[in-house]
């Protein structure tokens, strides 16, 4: 009998003057024991020099190919269209949208309680044990 290997498929919602939120993700499950995808926007390719309607396409069909959505849910949601264009859309495609929670936060911009499948504190171990609740 072979054991299938399960290629978990993210996609990390950042803002990019919030980096080190999805660069700590980033490095938890990468070193954790899950195989995954990335499919962020990433820093090699930020989709520079297109329109907000490229831009929406294109973020649009990364979430697409996700099986799940990750979004580090600090206030500063609250004033990122872009971030709330991400939970609005993997809500939309019915994508589990996992929160973590940034340590120190005490509260939770409404959408993300709202749209969150999954709410977890800001630690590797429950990040890691949220993506593989959810999927």
């Amino acid at each position: 009998m072979f054991n299938v290997l399960k290629i978990y498929h993210l996609f990390i919602s950042h803002s990019w003057s919030y980096s080190p939120h999805y660069n700590t993700l980033l490095e938890w499950i990468d070193r954790s024991n899950i195989v995954f995808s990335n499919y962020s926007v990433p820093y090699t390719d930020p989709f520079t020099g297109k329109t907000k309607a490229q831009l929406q396409e294109a973020i649009t069909e990364q979430i697409r190919h996700s099986s799940i959505v990750i979004i580090a849910a600090g206030m500063y949601v609250s004033h990122s269209d872009w971030i709330d264009y991400e939970i609005r859309t993997a809500a939309a495609m019915g994508k589990p949208i996992l929160a973590v929670k940034p340590w120190g936060n005490e509260r939770l911009p409404q959408i993300v309680q709202d749209s969150a499948t999954l709410i977890v504190g800001w630690n590797s171990d429950s990040v890691v044990k949220g993506i593989k609740r959810l999927l």
